[in-house]
């Protein structure tokens, strides 16, 4: 079931295209990483969404009908510049943002004390803001955000400035919120994140979408053709028996006399092929398909993209 469709969305701003005719779908109880260099225009569409700014152009639907300020209660949104009340006492501040959400003190503080304990802050429910680090101030903010179980969620670079144990427990919790039913857009610079949580991607550059689907179906697509082996032997040896069928690869010694190949090789390259050439020319140790992880595929997306608008 679709819970946001943004149709053909432009906005511009004086000088500036933000959003060139962007459109994608979002479906219920999904997490779609929202993907794109810095100004590529992922911020003024998540401020669309939020009823922040209004297109330009084009349309937003949302839970099946056009998007209104009223909608704006079921999306919680974590942006990437927090903001808290430094004086203010950690729980109190929870609370107070909790009840403009439109929950009761009661109900308020039975979830946030749930949370606070799974997200292991509740010694510092009496602590002012100004006390906390950055990481602890960025929990207390998740939970505010999640906390009324809105039916879209919004995180911007949800993980920054998170050490590798935090980041760890905000993904198990992101993951565990999809689980029961919860929607999230995912909005990163971190590639890895994006494998290790997103359902689906739109990647945006100069403010139009260049690739959107299945992050698993996009790595399978992008991946064709796509080998990692591991010898022992010289690898000018499998370079030269593969011969023009390399389009590109990548080769590093692991120990000594071993080598790992990555390549590349002609779409009339079959696996059989490369495997028995590849066997001719070296001893073998592994052989396998080497999908490219999201990293490479933003980068090689927008280059790709950017070097057919020169």
């Amino acid at each position: 079931m679709k819970l946001l469709e943004v149709n053909n969305v432009s906005k511009h701003y004086a000088g500036h295209t933000a959003l060139d005719d962007v459109s994608l779908t979002v479906d219920q109880g999904r997490i779609y990483g929202l993907l794109g260099p810095n100004g590529a225009g992922k911020t003024t569409l998540i401020r669309i969404i939020n009823h922040i700014t209004a297109p330009d152009s084009g349309t937003v639907f949302f839970d099946g009908h056009k998007l209104t300020q009223d909608d704006v209660v079921n999306i919680g949104y974590l942006p990437e510049e927090r903001g808290l009340y430094k004086k203010m006492k950690v729980g109190d501040q929870a609370l107070f943002f909790a009840m403009l959400k439109g929950l009761s003190r009661g109900e308020a503080t039975i979830r946030l004390k749930q949370w606070f304990e799974r997200l292991e802050i509740s010694n510092w429910w009496n602590k002012k803001v100004e006390e906390l680090s950055k990481g602890m101030a960025q929990k207390v903010q998740f939970i505010v955000t999640v906390l009324h179980e809105p039916k879209l969620l919004i995180f911007d670079e949800p993980f920054s400035g998170f050490d590798p144990i935090n980041a760890n427990l905000l993904k198990n919790e992101i993951l565990r919120l999809r689980d029961n039913g919860a929607t999230v857009i995912f909005s990163t610079h971190n590639m890895s994140s994006v494998e290790a949580v997103c359902d689906d991607i739109t990647l945006i550059n100069s403010s139009k979408n260049i690739l959107t689907g299945n992050v698993a179906e996009i790595r399978e697509r992008l991946g064709a053709n796509r080998y990692k082996l591991s010898f022992e032997g010289d690898p000018l040896s499998l370079i030269s028996a593969l011969g023009d069928r390399i389009i590109e690869q990548k080769c590093t010694e692991t120990a000594p006399g071993v080598s790992e190949m990555t390549l590349r090789v002609t779409p009339d390259t079959s696996r059989r092929m490369l495997l028995h050439t590849a066997a001719d020319a070296v001893e073998l140790t592994s052989f396998g398909s080497a999908l490219p992880s999201m990293d490479d595929i933003f980068i090689s997306t927008v280059e790709n993209f950017n070097a057919t608008q020169q």
